[in-house]
């Protein structure tokens, strides 16, 4: 690897008790924290994942009654600085949304890694998305194998945000073929933008599939 070794990161677990939140909850979610700790907003180390749940009706999605959860990733010497959420309660547009007590692990390597989410600017079709996602990997440092994943009826997964007044396109990516060292580093790192938000945070493909899994 020819690029310096990112600072250790560490993904944070907040248990969270709530019923329902919308879909699309990235940008709302990280106004919510950064209203309880100002000092996060435009903070560029810090990724906010988006909450699991599982669709309740149109635009929304119903919460796990036990292991729901919020993730953040960030440096661990930045752990300190996140535990004053415990305990807070977030208002997510109109939806509460209280916060336990926190916990962190480090990064864990896997050959292949998933973002439920990526966004790149004016990249909004597949192709050419794809092939700027892998420019991007190049000038990180990082060689895999990238693929658009698929949804149950063969269409690529593609995502559809809402931020203040603007929509923004963004798709699902798989990445394989990832040595140790690649797969901590894009974990730490991500790809495209608007990470605060829920885009371009990779996770371990069987770790997704707990996630998602409803308690």
């Amino acid at each position: 690897m020819t690029e310096t070794s990112p600072t250790p990161h560490v993904a944070i677990r907040f248990p969270v008790e709530g019923r329902r939140l919308p879909a699309d909850h990235g940008y709302a979610l990280y106004s919510a924290i950064t209203r309880h700790l100002p000092d996060l907003h435009g903070a560029r180390w810090l990724a906010v994942e988006l909450i699991s749940g599982v669709p309740w009706r149109e635009g929304m999605i119903a919460l796990p009654t036990r292991g729901g959860a919020l993730y953040l990733r960030a440096p661990a010497h930045a752990y300190a600085a996140l535990l004053p959420l415990a305990g807070k309660r977030l208002n997510i547009d109109g939806h509460p949304l209280r916060l336990g007590i926190p916990s962190a692990r480090p990064l864990t390597p896997a050959a292949s890694l998933y973002a439920r989410v990526v966004t790149i600017k004016h990249h909004m079709e597949p192709e050419p998305f794809l092939d700027a996602a892998r420019r991007q990997l190049a000038a990180l440092g990082i060689n895999a194998t990238l693929d658009l994943p698929h949804d149950d009826e063969g269409r690529f997964r593609r995502r559809v945000l809402k931020i203040k007044d603007r929509t923004i396109i963004g798709f699902s990516l798989a990445a394989h073929d990832l040595s140790d060292d690649d797969s901590i580093r894009l974990q730490t790192l991500g790809l495209g933008g608007r990470r605060a938000m829920g885009c371009g945070i990779f996770n371990p493909i069987a770790l997704v599939h707990s996630k998602e899994r409803p308690a």
